[in-house]
């Protein structure tokens, strides 16, 4: 089996973003926990990414840790954010094929 997670994180809170998604992503990646990590930001997260710079910057902390982070564009270009995230170094596609993919794989994935 394949040590591979991804978390879809969906929830706007700040809080369950700094000690619930970035924590557990970054502490899986730095003590072998999964082989690797994958963060999909969509919905109200992609607007907390946007608007709350620490939280940015955290996500952009995880990403140099070898977390792989995508955010759904469709959700970026419908809240405005497409353009400023992607000028922050953001990968922004589509992922509603990716994330089918994802569910039927051999990985594991968690929703918050």
């Amino acid at each position: 089996m394949k040590e591979e997670l991804t978390i879809l994180w969906t929830n706007g809170d700040p809080v369950t973003a700094e000690y619930m998604v970035l924590m557990y992503a970054v502490n899986s990646i730095k003590n072998s926990w999964w082989e690797k990590v994958e963060i999909v930001v969509w919905g109200g997260a992609t607007k907390l990414v946007q608007e709350n710079r620490h939280i940015r910057e955290k996500l952009l902390e995880a990403m140099g840790k070898g977390i792989k982070v995508r955010f759904c564009k469709g959700c970026a270009e419908e809240l405005g954010a497409w353009e400023e995230l992607e000028s922050c170094g953001f990968e922004c596609v589509y992922m509603g094929a990716p994330f089918t993919e994802i569910l039927k794989g051999e990985g594991r994935v968690i929703t918050i």
